[in-house]
Order: C-alpha cells, then sequence, then structure tokens
C-alpha cells in the first residue's frame, strides 16, 4: 500500500449507497472496530433511521481503491455519520456524530478528507458551525480537532454535555403534561 491511498467520498443516501455502505460485513466491520466500549447500533436500525423518508442521520463513506484495501480486504476504510440541528443563538449546525478511519488507515488524510465533505455539507445546508464531542481521555481526536481550529467548549466556555437516557428519559417523558 502507497504512502497516500487515493480515496473516494461517498454520500450514503442513494439506494445504489444504501447496497454499498451496508452491504453485510463491511459496515458492520467499522462498526465494531468503533464501538468497541458500546453496543454497536444493529444494521437493521441504521437502515430504517438513515434511508426513511426523514432520515435521522446521513453518512459518508470513504473507500479506497481496489489496490490500497485493507488487510482483510475491505475497501470501505471510513465514515462519518451527521445531523443537522438548530441553536436559538446562532441558527442552522451540523453536529458530527461519528468519524472513524480504520487504525491502518490513519495520518493518510481520509480523517481530514471526511471531516472536510461534512462541513462542505453543512455548508451547502447554510449552517453556521459544525459541532461534536470528544471523550477526554481520546487525547489523539482532541488534537487532530484543535490542528483544524476546533474550539474546546469546555474549556472556553464552561459548556457541560447533559444526557437523559434509560429510566430517566422514561421518567422525563412521563412528568410531561398530558393534551
Amino acid at each position: 500500500m502507497g504512502a497516500r491511498p487515493k480515496f473516494v467520498c461517498w454520500e450514503a443516501r442513494s439506494k445504489e449507497m444504501k447496497v454499498l455502505t451496508f452491504e453485510k460485513g463491511k459496515s458492520r466491520r467499522l462498526r465494531l472496530t468503533l464501538a468497541s466500549t458500546t453496543t454497536p447500533t444493529e444494521h437493521c436500525e441504521l437502515e430504517r433511521d438513515g434511508f426513511c423518508q426523514n432520515p435521522f442521520f446521513e453518512c459518508l463513506v470513504a473507500e479506497v481503491h481496489e489496490e490500497d484495501k485493507a488487510k482483510e480486504g475491505f475497501t470501505m476504510v471510513g465514515y462519518a455519520l451527521y445531523f443537522y440541528t438548530y441553536s436559538t443563538w446562532k441558527g442552522r449546525s451540523v453536529y458530527l456524530e461519528d468519524l472513524y478511519v480504520m487504525p491502518e488507515f490513519r495520518g493518510k488524510g481520509i480523517g481530514k478528507g471526511l471531516l472536510g465533505k461534512v462541513a462542505e455539507m453543512g455548508k451547502k445546508e447554510q449552517c453556521v458551525r459544525l459541532q461534536l464531542s470528544v471523550l477526554e481521555w481520546n487525547t489523539p481526536s482532541r488534537d487532530f480537532y484543535a490542528a483544524k481550529g476546533a474550539l474546546d467548549l469546555t474549556d472556553n466556555e464552561g459548556w457541560h454535555f447533559i444526557r437523559f437516557d434509560g429510566q430517566n428519559l422514561d421518567n422525563l417523558a412521563n412528568e410531561a403534561p398530558k393534551d
């Protein structure tokens, strides 16, 4: 494999790309590697939520040419999963949920290419910012984003990400006013 494999970045929206993106084994391998500490979303949920009439997310995939394929034979070597959100202070935003490149392909411009494509898609939708979250221990990713100009809102503005899930989400929903 050369130092910088050529790759293409596909938008996983059409039925043709759906077959490529969710072909058994390829996306599962990427998701299982990504989700080493969590349970990966099931194939049927990804297909349901990403390819419905009003998708919850959009996805870009990076695929290298056959001659640059991974040791295991994969040509799809990375992806970026994102969705649109809204800020009452700033307006339209794009949120990057996952950016993943297989370890053997890191440092070759693929992550940078995917990140740039997500930014381009956001700008096309008139978004004024790209947001994401990174775990504190993930120094390589934090450094990667900082090198691209990202601000750490925890350090700079004191923002904390808050989550309700499981029983706490159920409790909160049950407290909602009834019609």
